[in-house]
C-alpha cells in the first residue's frame, strides 16, 4: 500500500480546477508536500463552491474540469513523485434541482417502479406512497403558483418530472401534481414530515443506501475507474457515520481498491478511538488538532474567562453537560423530529408504548449520548450509559426506556442479533450530535472559542504535556498512518485565528477589560446589546482574525448567532436584534476610540500569538500521523468558518515567497525571516518540515517524550521521533513577561543536532543538555536533524 508523508488539500471549484490543481504540482512538490488532496470531484449542482452535493457519482465533474482534468492533475503529480487522494461521499447526494440528478428524477418521475427506489432511503407508508418534498412557500394558495411546461411540472424556478400517462394538456397543474410519486409541502414540514433520510437537516441532501450492493458498485464506479486506471492512489470518506455500516461499507471499498490508504472523517469524543476492526488507516485529524491547541491552552486562565461569561449571562453560569443535552433535545424536537418519528414508526409492532412516550424515550435517549454513534455490538457500553443518563434525567420515563434499550440492541451480542430500529438509530445519533453540539452549542459556549472546533469538547480547557505525550504515543503504536490537521474546509476558526485566541487564555484579564469597555461604549452610544455571550463570540472572531473587512465581520456574526438560535435564528429570526449587532460591528470599525480599543488588545496578543501559531504547526508537521497542510495555511491566512475559508488562495504570493526562502543562504537573515504579519516564518517552518518528512521518513519512526528542566520549564513541550526533534514553546506571553528563558534545558539523545530552521548546531550529551534560550533563540520552535549516530 502506497502511504503518504504528507498531504496539501485543495478545494477544487469552477474557479480552481483540475487543471489548475496541476499547474499547482510544481509548487506544491517544492513545499515538500507528498500527496495532493482534492475535495469532492464527482459531478455536483452546477454551480456548487464545495462538492459535497453529488448529483451524478459517475463521472468527473465537467465544471471542476472532468475526466480529463483528473488525467491532467494525476500525470502531473505522478511524475513529480506525489501521490493523489480525493475526498468521496457516499452518504448522501445533492437533489435541490431534481433534473440535474438522474437518479432522483427517475425515483420522482417513477416512484417505487424505479430502478433507483432503493438507492434512496425513502420511508413510502409515512408519504402515502409519495416522497414528501418540503419547498411550497407560506402563501395558501401556493400550489396556484405551479405550472406544466414541457412534459415537466414546475414551482417557479424548481423543476419536477411527470410520471407517464398523469397528465394531458390544459390540466390543472394541481391535479396534475396530485398524481405524481411526490407531493410537494410546505417547506415548514420539512423538519417534522420528510419521509427520506437526508445528511442532517438538510432536504437538499438525501441518503443513499451503500449497503445495498448494486448501489456501492453503481455509486462507485467511478471511483474504481480511478484505481483500476492508477489515476488515484487514496481516499478521504466523508461521514461515514451515515452509512448504515460503516465497517461494512470500509471492507467494499478496501476489496475495491486493492487496500489504498483511507482515511475516515470520524468525529472522535475525549477518550474514544476508531474500532480496531475498521480498514482504514485512522481519522482526518480533527482529535489531533484538538489536543495540539490544548496543550498550548494555559489551564489557569479558565477562572477569569468563566467569570466574564458567567457575568455577560446576568450571573448564571453555564454546564457544558446542560447545555448540549438541551441543545441536542432542542434538535430532536425541532430540527431532526422528522428522524425522531420515522424511528418510533418503526418500533416493532408490540412495541408495548404509545407513540407519544416512544418519541419522548429515543429523543431523550439521543439526547444524553455521549459519542456520535455505536457500531454494535461494539460500543454498547455507549448506549447504555445514555439510557442511564436519560433515566437519570426523566424517571418518569423509566419504563419506556427499560424497552427502548431493548429494541436499540442494549443486549445484542452480535450484529445479527439488531432489528431495523437498532440499525437506524446509530444512523441518526450522529446527525443529532453534530447538529446539537457543533452546530449549535459550539456557537453559544463563548470562554474560549478556540475549543469550539470540529470535534473538540470544550469542557475540556487545557491539556497537560502527559496527558499529550499519551495520546502521541498511542498514535504512534496503533494508527501511525492517521491524519493529522489544523484547518480544514471544516473548522470553524482557521489555526492561526485560534492560535492568537490561545493567547487569552494567558491574559484573561485584559480580554474581560476589552469586553467589558466595550460594551460601556457601545451602551454609551446607543446600541443595546441584549445577548452577552454574542457579543463575546463576535468580538473573539474579529480580534482572531484581525485585519479584516466590515463585511466579512457581520457575515460570520450573523451566521453565528442564527446557528445558536438564542436571539435570533434561521428560520423566523429577530430582525431588530441583527441590526443592533449589526451597528455594534459597525461601531467596532468606525468609532476611533472603539476601533482602537481593539486593535490595542490584537497588538497584545498578535506575537504570542505567531508563536502559538508556529508551535501548533510545528506539533501537527512532527507528530505520529500523516500531516495535512489545507490550502493557503502556509501562511498565517485567518480565516473564519465557511464560506470564508474557501475563499480563493493567492498561490502566485506563495511561490514567490518560497522561491525567496530557497534561493536565500541557508541560515542567512534573508534564509531566517522574522516572525511577523508576512507569514514568512510559517512558510519556513512548513517547507522544511514536510520536506525533511518527505526525504527521510525513517528519522518519523518512534516516539519519546523530551524531558525539560528549569523553573520555566513547562513553558516548553517536545518529542524526538526517531532522528527527528521538536521543542516548541508553550505559553508565550507568560513567558515574555518573566523573561524568557534563561537557565532551562532540554536532554537530547547524545549526538550533535541541526535545527533545520536555523542551521545550527547544537550537541548533546548525558551530562551537557542544550539550552533552551540558545536553542529557541531565533524561534520559538526548533526542529532538530541529528546529525551523527
Amino acid at each position: 500500500m502506497l502511504t503518504p508523508t504528507s498531504t496539501y488539500r485543495l478545494q477544487i471549484t469552477t474557479q480552481q480546477d483540475l487543471h489548475r490543481a496541476a499547474e499547482l504540482v510544481p509548487y506544491l512538490r517544492r513545499l515538500g508536500a507528498d500527496w495532493v488532496y482534492l475535495s469532492p470531484i464527482l459531478r455536483a449542482t452546477s454551480g456548487s463552491d464545495h462538492g459535497y452535493d453529488v448529483v451524478d457519482p459517475t463521472e468527473v465533474d465537467p465544471e471542476r474540469g472532468g475526466s480529463e482534468g483528473l488525467r491532467a492533475l494525476s500525470d502531473a503529480a505522478h511524475a513529480a513523485g506525489l501521490g493523489v487522494v480525493v475526498d468521496i461521499v457516499p452518504n448522501h447526494q445533492g437533489v435541490a434541482e431534481p433534473q440535474q440528478n438522474p437518479w432522483w428524477w427517475s425515483l420522482l418521475a417513477e416512484g417505487r417502479e424505479s430502478r433507483y427506489a432503493d438507492a434512496f432511503d425513502v420511508d413510502w407508508e409515512a408519504g402515502g406512497g409519495k416522497v414528501l418534498i418540503p419547498v411550497l412557500g407560506d402563501g395558501d394558495e401556493d400550489l396556484a403558483a405551479l405550472t406544466v411546461q414541457d412534459g415537466t411540472l414546475r414551482y417557479y424556478d424548481n423543476v419536477y418530472p411527470l410520471a407517464e400517462g398523469t397528465w394531458t394538456e390544459g390540466e390543472d397543474p394541481a391535479e396534475v401534481h396530485s398524481r405524481q410519486h411526490y407531493e410537494l409541502v410546505n417547506w415548514r414540514r420539512g423538519d417534522s414530515e420528510l419521509n427520506y433520510r437526508r445528511f442532517f437537516t438538510v432536504a437538499t441532501l438525501a441518503g443513499v443506501r451503500v449497503e445495498n450492493p448494486r448501489v456501492f458498485e453503481e455509486s462507485h464506479r467511478e471511483v474504481s475507474r480511478w484505481f483500476r486506471e492508477g489515476l488515484v492512489d487514496g481516499l478521504r470518506i466523508d461521514h461515514p457515520d451515515g452509512v448504515r455500516d460503516p465497517r461494512g461499507y470500509l471492507d467494499a471499498l478496501a476489496e475495491l481498491t486493492s487496500g489504498a490508504w483511507t482515511v475516515v472523517e470520524k468525529i472522535l469524543e475525549p477518550g474514544e478511538y476508531l474500532p480496531s476492526d475498521w480498514r482504514t488507516a485512522g481519522t482526518t485529524g480533527y482529535d489531533s488538532l484538538g489536543w495540539i491547541d490544548r496543550v498550548l491552552t494555559d489551564a489557569r486562565g479558565h477562572y477569569e474567562l468563566a467569570s466574564l461569561d458567567t457575568k455577560l449571562r446576568g450571573g448564571d453560569p453555564v454546564r457544558w453537560d446542560e447545555l448540549i443535552h438541551g441543545t441536542k433535545r432542542r434538535m430532536a424536537d425541532e430540527g431532526l423530529s422528522a428522524e425522531i418519528h420515522r424511528l418510533v414508526r418503526e418500533l416493532p409492532a408490540d412495541f408495548p408504548h404509545d407513540a407519544p412516550a416512544a418519541y419522548d424515550g429515543l429523543a431523550e435517549i439521543v439526547s444524553n449520548f455521549p459519542v456520535y454513534r455505536t457500531y454494535l455490538p461494539e460500543g454498547v457500553q455507549h448506549l447504555r450509559e445514555a439510557v442511564a443518563a436519560a433515566r437519570g434525567r426523566r424517571p418518569d420515563l423509566a419504563a419506556v426506556l427499560t424497552d427502548l434499550a431493548e429494541v436499540l440492541g442494549a443486549e445484542a451480542a452480535h450484529e445479527e442479533d439488531l432489528g431495523e430500529v437498532a440499525r437506524r438509530f446509530q444512523q441518526t445519533s450522529g446527525m443529532v450530535m453534530a447538529k446539537g453540539v457543533e452546530d449549535t452549542a459550539f456557537y453559544r459556549w463563548t470562554k474560549l472559542t478556540s475549543l469550539t472546533e470540529v470535534g473538540g469538547d470544550p469542557s475540556v480547557f487545557s491539556l497537560d504535556a502527559d496527558a499529550f505525550h499519551a495520546e502521541a504515543a498511542r498514535r504512534q503504536r496503533e494508527t501511525p498512518l492517521t491524519m493529522n490537521a489544523l484547518t480544514t474546509h471544516d473548522t470553524k476558526r482557521s489555526a492561526a485565528v485560534r492560535a492568537r485566541l490561545t493567547v487569552l487564555s494567558e491574559l484573561p484579564r485584559v480580554w474581560s477589560e476589552t469586553v467589558s469597555t466595550l460594551l460601556g461604549r457601545a451602551k454609551d452610544a446607543g446600541i443595546s446589546l441584549t445577548d452577552g455571550p454574542a457579543v463575546n463570540l463576535v468580538l473573539q472572531a474579529v480580534v482572531g482574525a484581525w485585519p479584516l473587512d466590515r463585511d466579512r465581520a457581520v457575515d460570520y456574526a450573523m451566521k453565528a448567532v442564527r446557528e445558536a438560535s438564542v436571539s435570533t435564528a434561521w428560520v423566523d429570526g429577530d430582525q431588530e436584534f441583527e441590526e443592533q449587532l449589526t451597528h455594534f460591528i459597525d461601531f467596532l470599525f468606525t468609532d476611533p476610540r472603539a476601533r482602537g480599543i481593539v486593535e490595542g488588545c490584537v497588538a497584545r496578543v498578535s506575537e504570542p500569538g505567531w508563536s502559538n501559531a508556529l508551535a501548533a504547526t510545528a506539533l501537527q508537521l512532527t507528530l505520529p500521523g500523516v500531516p495535512d497542510v489545507y490550502q493557503g495555511q502556509e501562511l498565517w491566512d485567518p480565516s473564519l468558518v465557511d464560506p470564508d475559508n474557501r475563499r480563493p488562495v493567492d498561490f502566485a504570493a506563495r511561490e514567490e515567497m518560497l522561491s525567496r526562502l530557497d534561493a536565500a543562504a541557508p541560515g542567512s537573515g534573508a534564509g531566517t525571516p522574522p516572525v511577523d504579519e508576512t507569514g514568512a516564518a510559517r512558510m519556513l517552518l512548513t517547507s522544511r518540515a514536510l520536506r525533511l518528512r518527505r526525504e527521510h521518513p525513517e528519522l518519523f519512526t518512534d516516539y519519546t517524550p523530551l524531558r525539560f528542566t528549569g523553573a520555566l520549564a513547562a513553558h516548553a513541550l517536545g518529542f524526538d521521533r526517531g532522528g527527528a526533534a521538536t521543542v516548541v514553546t508553550r505559553f508565550p506571553a507568560t513567558l515574555a513577561a518573566e523573561g524568557g528563558f534563561t537557565d532551562e534545558t532540554v536532554e537530547l539523545p547524545a549526538g550533535t543536532w541541526q535545527d533545520i530552521l536555523t542551521h545550527r548546531e547544537f550537541t548533546a550529551a548525558q551530562d551537557a543538555p542544550v539550552a533552551l534560550a540558545e536553542l529557541l533563540d531565533t524561534y520559538p520552535v526548533a526542529i532538530l536533524r541529528r546529525k551523527d549516530g
